[in-house]
Order: C-alpha cells, then structure tokens, then sequence
C-alpha cells in the first residue's frame, strides 16, 4: 500500500515518524493539522492491548494470587509457632475435657475442641477411658492423650472433626486426617504433605492435663490407608459430613 504524507487513504494507518513528518509540513505550511486540509487529527493513533498481552497479565495475576496465599499460610504458621501460642495451659481432668464437648463421644475416641488452648484432645486408646500419669514432650500419645493443633499443615485453616467417620475434614481444601491427626497418603486426601502438629502434653499425678502450646512438634509425613499407624474411617470420607 503507497503512503503519501498530506494526502492519505483512510484505510493506511501512520507510524508515529510519520505523523511527525506530516505535522512538521502542516506547520511550515501555515495549516492547522486539525483541519480536514491535512487529512488527520493531530492526535496520535491509540493503541489497544492486544488479546496476548491481556492473557499474559491475567495468567501472572493468577499465578500471583495463589503464590501470596501460600506465602500468607506459611508466614502465619511459622509466626504461631515463633510466638508459642502462649505457654502451657492448665486444661483439667478426663472428666472434665469431656464436659468440655457436651454431646460429643469423647469417650469413644471423638475430638474435643479445646478453644482456649486452640487445640483438639483425643484419647488415643478410649478403652482405657483415662489419661497417664507423665510428659510426653513430642505429644505422641504416650499419655494415653493427644492435643493437636487447630491449624491445617497445608495453609493454617482449621479442620473439623466429622461425627461420621470420626475423621478431621479441612473445609479450605479438602485435607483429610484420622482422629489421631494423621494424614493418609494420596492425592484423595488433600494437598497437606504431613499430619496435624502435637503440643507437648503433662498429666500430673491428680489426673489433671497440661497443654504446653510453646513446644509444638510437626505432624508425622503421611501414611497409606490400610497400613499399621492411620484410622480407617468409620464410613468412606467421601460420603461423610457433606
């Protein structure tokens, strides 16, 4: 396509060197480069953005988005555990944790939230329907007791424990945990990479539990459903507490 400076087909779109040149001959001319005389408005041509610049942003603003989520999970766990939650924390006796989930089987092995502590206590063998005189400084269980924390592994939410299958459900993304906080392997069960973190735990010789929220240590990697150490839920997960 011939372009002509002054004269111009209206289909021809300029380059900015070009409308420079046809304004500098406008003005020597004496002619207002705004009139019809020139052909064009002194106005650059505006561009648009264009369909792969605008997929462009959207795909790193998407990719944005889902790194600051992850680096806001990690940043809040890593703060709760620095701070220590707040210390050890005098809960109370067996009885007394059971009350604390009025309604709830406790006795049968069924969480008990724990809203002071933030925290989940599970008897670890519920036929023994009592807690063991001792400290378990890494809250396995040796206590006869486990206080898990309230925060998911994955990005800090809480999961709640479903009185279907007796299992933790995260409601942000779908992790599962046995009562006991331990988190089968697979990708059926959520993206958390390890089970729920245990608080130190100390049951002195009245029976009355202590919560030291201060020593925290990470959940155990994940277990296979079917193997030695992981709870099988009491009805397939995928049909509980919908």
């Amino acid at each position: 396509m011939h372009r002509y400076i002054g004269q111009r087909c209206s289909g021809d779109r300029p380059s900015r060197s070009e409308w420079a040149t046809e304004r500098q001959l406008c003005r020597s001319s004496g002619r207002r480069s705004s009139s019809s005389a020139c052909g064009h408005s002194e106005r650059l041509p505006s561009r648009g953005i264009s369909r792969r610049t605008l997929l462009r942003r959207s795909l790193g603003l998407g990719v944005g988005l889902v790194l600051a989520e992850a680096t806001a999970g990690s940043i809040s766990f890593l703060w709760s555990a620095a701070t220590g939650g707040g210390g050890r924390v005098r809960v109370g006796t067996i009885d007394y944790v059971a009350a604390m989930g009025s309604g709830v089987p406790f006795f049968d092995g069924f969480p008990v939230y724990a809203q002071a502590e933030r925290a989940f206590i599970v008897l670890v063998d519920p036929k023994r329907r009592r807690f063991l005189t001792g400290v378990d400084e890494k809250g396995d269980g040796q206590l006869n007791v486990r206080a898990l924390s309230q925060r998911c592994p994955h990005l800090g939410c809480r999961p709640n424990p479903c009185i279907e299958d007796f299992w933790f459900h995260c409601p942000c993304h779908q992790s599962r945990y046995d009562r006991l906080g331990i988190k089968p392997a697979g990708t059926g069960y959520g993206p958390a990479e390890r089970g729920m973190d245990r608080f130190a735990l100390e049951v002195d010789d009245a029976g009355v539990l202590s919560i030291d929220t201060s020593h925290i240590t990470l959940g155990p990697l994940p277990i296979p459903l079917g193997q030695p150490g992981v709870i099988p839920p009491l009805v397939p997960h995928q049909q509980a507490c919908k």
